[in-house]
């Protein structure tokens, strides 16, 4: 669950509040879902992106984020590889199979497992950044990922 005082950021979204944002989408403005059940690590994300001007949606597990991705018109994705519910490779492939188009970007402490990054570049993922990461250089492999979808 999601502490309270997170929940009252202005500008930042809580995915059990997304159903009343659904609509409110900034033309302007590319989406960047988030699934990442550390909440440290998805909230500095978070603000990193926020600075950068990105809308985001913030999501703790497989299952909200398959439901986000169903539901939600999203620019980019990005993942952990290990979560609750499912894991970010199950997440890939149902990113692919509903939203081919969208590029996502993969987060892992399993950096040095060379078979769950080889899985995820043979789905297709956009990039595959290591925990512990600095988030200025995922923000410039996020403006990277953006770009090439044009």
């Amino acid at each position: 669950m999601v502490p309270k005082s997170l929940n009252s950021l202005s500008g930042y979204y809580i995915y059990p509040l997304l159903h009343t944002h659904k609509h409110c989408k900034n033309p302007g403005m590319k989406r960047i879902l988030i699934i990442e059940d550390d909440l440290l690590t998805s909230s500095m994300v978070q603000f990193r992106l926020k600075r950068d001007g990105y809308e985001t949606i913030m999501v703790q597990d497989g299952n909200e984020g398959i439901k986000a991705i169903e539901e939600e018109d999203i620019d980019l994705i990005i993942t952990d590889v290990m979560m609750p519910f499912k894991s970010g490779i199950e997440i890939i492939h149902f990113a692919r199979k509903v939203k081919p188009n969208v590029p996502i970007i993969v987060l892992s402490a399993l950096g040095a497992e060379e078979q769950i990054v080889l899985e995820a570049f043979n789905l297709g993922v956009a990039d595959f950044v290591p925990k512990p990461f600095n988030p200025n250089e995922l923000a410039i492999r996020v403006k990277r990922a953006l770009n090439l979808m044009k």
